[in-house]
Parts: structure tokens; sequence; C-alpha cells
């Protein structure tokens, strides 16, 4: 099965990621048990440069892209100048597969830029959207897949394409309906009725979140 390398807090889900840095009260919640509000979702105007991403907010000279490259390595790369990095192995969490290049990495938004636009985002500040794509406060949020499954993924949501690898179902909808907690962002009827369908297969299954400051 696939996995993420860290764990930065308590968790049911076998994916983990880059630690929280701004430690605030967790929510654990059976996925099961989980209601997720429902709205009415619009994609009118939304623009991805509306969401500033990968930035430096800790100016190490790393940017949230490679933060999360470095956490999720599988064997680390080599760190140099202006965090280029070479060498290093990956696991991609989608597929499964084996990736020894950062290039042909993608850094995926559990739930897409568009998607939480639509979902409540589009009403935010341009600071929280920026906060919302730089999100490492959260070990759910951000993933290390290979191109190929995150262009095949795009901006859909559950009832729309899952993970190639059917192993990470569970952990998947369960990280899915954390960050949409997590951001208090709401889900269609679609995307309500595959999430309760996969919580109903995933009883040991945990969404712990901690609401975005």
């Amino acid at each position: 099965m696939p996995t993420r390398s860290s764990t930065p807090w308590p968790t049911i889900s076998p994916r983990s990621g880059p630690p929280a840095s701004k430690q605030s009260r967790t929510n654990h919640q059976d996925f099961w048990r989980i209601t997720l509000e429902v709205g009415k979702e619009s994609r009118s105007g939304y623009e991805r440069e509306a969401f500033r991403h990968w930035t430096d907010e800790d100016a190490d000279g790393c940017d949230t892209r490679r933060e999360v490259l470095l956490v999720e390595a599988t064997t680390k790369p080599v760190k140099g100048k202006r965090c280029v990095l070479s060498g290093g192995a990956w696991t991609s969490f989608y597929d499964g597969v084996e990736v020894a290049d950062a290039k042909r990495l993608d850094v995926d938004h559990m739930v897409p830029l568009a998607e939480a636009w639509d979902s409540g985002a589009s009403a935010w500040t341009a600071e929280r959207r920026e906060q919302y794509a730089n999100d490492l406060d959260s070990a759910r949020s951000l993933v290390a897949v290979t191109e190929k499954s995150n262009r095949s993924k795009s901006d859909r949501d559950p009832s729309q394409w899952l993970p190639p690898a059917s192993s990470t179902h569970c952990t998947y909808a369960a990280d899915w309906t954390a960050t949409k907690l997590r951001w208090k962002l709401t889900v269609d009827s679609d995307e309500q009725a595959a999430l309760q369908k996969l919580a109903g297969n995933c009883p040991d299954t945990a969404a712990d979140y901690q609401t975005a400051p």
C-alpha cells in the first residue's frame, strides 16, 4: 500500500506528511459518522492565480513544493543551493509508482484549488487562499504523486475520480473529508453520496483534522 513517510500527529490513516507547525486541538471522527455541509457549487470567476502557491513561508530557501518532497521522500534527496533537490526516491500515494526524480513528481492539493473555490474559497480573502494553497500545517492537505495520476485526477471530486491504487481509497476519502472539514468547505450532493458509499466500506478509518486558523 502506498504510504507517506512521517507522522506529524496521531492518526489512523496510514498516510502522513509535513509536520504541523501550529498546534491546535485535533478533531477525531470515525469516517463513516461524518456529515459534511451540502452546498451549491459554482466555478464562476475561478482562476488558478487566485491561489498564490509554492511560497517559502519560513524563508529557509525551500518553497512549499520542495518542503513536501523532502518530507515524503522514502530515500532522502540531497538538498543543494536554493533547495535544488538531487537523488532521492518517492512512492506516489495515488498509484504506488516508485519515482527517483523529483522533477517527475507533482505536489497535489488533496482538494484541488478549483474544487476549493467551488466549495467556499471564492468568498475568502487572497491571504486565506494563499494559506490554503500552501498548507504545511496539515498532513492531509498536500501529497507528492506522479504527474500521470495528478493529471488524471485534475479538479475532480471523489464522485468522479479515485486513485488507481484501490488500497488507498479509504485513506484518500478520509483525507479529502478531513481537508474539507479543516477549511469548512461544502460538498455537492454527488460528492456527498460518493463519500458516504466509501465510508461504508471503511469502518476502521478515521478523519483526523485541525480546523484551519
